[in-house]
């Protein structure tokens, strides 16, 4: 026991709106269909969210009230919220804020984290600092995203990949070995060619014409960016298993960012994991960007026991990438 102290997760809340996008439904809005879907990226369906004015905060907020509840956590407890989002409710203030409102955590300071699909690692990492450094005692981190806001749905690439979702974990300090051991967290400028969202910032700001050539949907060169995903997110979840000395056996499972399953099962191979051990459910929510983690363990909460092996791993645009590892602390 070094009685150091790590930032574990202590509680996970998790939302996805009602509404399910099937590939049935895309095949009559684009054209492609379920096989060639299914067997590129292993999406049967999305969630969506529908309605006038309902932001990313919509789904956020409903993840922490179940975080909080199932805590027995109150709101005015909560120090600090990190938000994960590569689509704000607006570009200002941060959704961060808005949630704390909407939630009660009036208490809290909160920022967003922008490192596309890998930025609930990132956040994930940045809110550990605070615990293991002993300033705060109460984290909520969330990783939540509305794809649909910024997906065209007449290009078939991309609409067949995202979905709507979010998820929340509570991080507390812990002495006992559980909680955050490590993480590798990597970045490259250079790729953000290949994924995107050209308009709408301070380079190309919103006008009819940026609104009339789609550049406010995300632009996506799908064969260099596979390429770039299996190698980088396999290879650094390979990493922090040799850094920490992890055989295959000593992994409770792989969280693996739910971009396309061929991905997933490139980054288990690497690890000499068998499926049983990979946290998967692309195939029910698509790609959700920063909720694909949380939603994981929300779904798998029941199944974790204390002090199992996490290996947490991610790929997003910018490039972005990298891996955590974390003991399971209940």
């Amino acid at each position: 026991m070094d009685n150091k102290i790590r930032a574990a997760i202590t509680g996970v809340g998790g939302y996805v709106p009602d509404y399910i996008l099937t590939n049935q439904e895309l095949e009559k809005m684009v054209d492609t269909n379920d096989e060639w879907i299914t067997s590129r990226t292993g999406i049967k369906e999305r969630r969506i969210l529908k309605g006038e004015g309902q932001g990313m905060s919509v789904m956020a907020e409903q993840a922490v009230n179940e975080l909080l509840a199932k805590t027995k956590t109150d709101p005015l407890d909560i120090e600090l919220v990190i938000c994960a989002t590569v689509t704000p409710d607006m570009i200002f203030p941060a959704s961060a804020n808005i949630i704390s409102d909407k939630t009660g955590m009036k208490n809290a300071w909160g920022f967003d984290v922008e490192a596309a699909c890998s930025g609930f690692l990132y956040s994930l990492n940045i809110a550990s600092q605070f615990i293991a450094s002993g300033t705060y005692k109460k984290i909520v981190v969330i990783g939540a995203d509305k794809m649909s806001a910024i997906i065209d749905y007449t290009n078939r690439e991309t609409c067949i990949i995202f979905g709507d979702g979010a998820g929340a974990v509570l991080l507390e300090p812990d002495t006992s070995g559980n909680g955050l051991q490590d993480a590798i967290l990597h970045s490259d400028g250079s790729g953000r060619q290949f994924l995107y969202q050209k308009a709408g910032g301070s380079a190309y700001p919103p006008t009819e014409e940026t609104v009339a050539k789609h550049e406010h949907y995300v632009i996506q060169e799908g064969k260099t960016v596979f390429k770039f995903a299996v190698t980088n997110m396999a290879e650094v979840s390979y990493q922090i298993m040799e850094r920490n000395n992890l055989k295959a056996d000593d992994i409770a499972y792989l969280v693996p960012h739910q971009a396309n399953k061929r991905i997933i099962d490139a980054t288990a191979q690497r690890m000499s994991l068998p499926p049983e051990k990979v946290m998967m459910n692309i195939h029910k929510y698509g790609n959700t960007t920063n909720g694909t983690i949380p939603l994981l363990l929300h779904e798998w909460e029941s199944k974790l026991k204390k002090g199992d092996n996490l290996i947490i791993s991610a790929f997003g645009g910018g490039f972005t990438w990298g891996a955590i590892y974390l003991k399971w602390a209940y």
